[in-house]
């Protein structure tokens, strides 16, 4: 599955996986090859889909072949640069500062955790980058990806364990070599 940002400052883009296309929206600093903890962009790369997190207060377990786990009421994720659990999920309350998965917006209501900087974990080049659902206005995120709730649940049924989402930009077309001029014929002498 690929995700075709037309800039690197685009917070919108296209997520593909064969002939299926959505619209997504992405950070609100369009996408980095460096991202940065708190920047507000999506990292350029291609990461595998680790498992699948629902509401089940909310929505049924989604059909994928995924690992899918129901999100707890305390369930949170770490986002605390100099915290031991950096870039994973805990529990709240917690000491440290930690997003609440559990959230009264729907935005995750459905996420596939992706393998963004976990494996190893690097302090500071980002945490919770997940695919999940997009807002009704289309709003940017905080670097995630987001697309509507059907497309995400049409698109979990088609996905397997081993699956990656990139984010790549665009390819530049080719620039064209520039044409000659056309040789102007010498004038005949009558």
């Amino acid at each position: 599955m690929c995700v075709s940002v037309p800039s690197l400052a685009a917070s919108k883009g296209v997520l593909q996986l064969g002939p299926l296309r959505y619209p997504c929206v992405l950070g609100r600093g369009g996408c980095r090859v460096r991202k940065r903890e708190g920047d507000g962009t999506t990292p350029i790369g291609r990461w595998l889909m680790r498992k699948v997190l629902y509401r089940a207060d909310r929505e049924g377990r989604p059909r994928t072949l995924l690992p899918s786990v129901p999100i707890r009421s305390d369930a949170g994720w770490c986002d605390a640069l100099f915290d031991r659990n950096y870039n994973r999920p805990i529990r709240h309350p917690y000491p440290a500062s930690a997003e609440h998965l559990w959230r009264q917006d729907g935005l995750y209501d459905v996420l596939v955790v992706l393998g963004y900087n976990d494996r190893p974990r690097v302090r500071g080049l980002g945490s919770a980058i997940f695919l999940h659902v997009a807002r009704s206005a289309g709003t940017p995120t905080e670097g995630c990806i987001a697309i509507a709730r059907t497309h995400l649940l049409h698109l979990l049924t088609r996905l397997a364990p081993g699956a990656r989402l990139c984010v790549l930009p665009q390819a530049r077309p080719k620039p064209r070599a520039p044409m000659r001029r056309a040789q102007q014929c010498p004038a005949r002498s009558p």
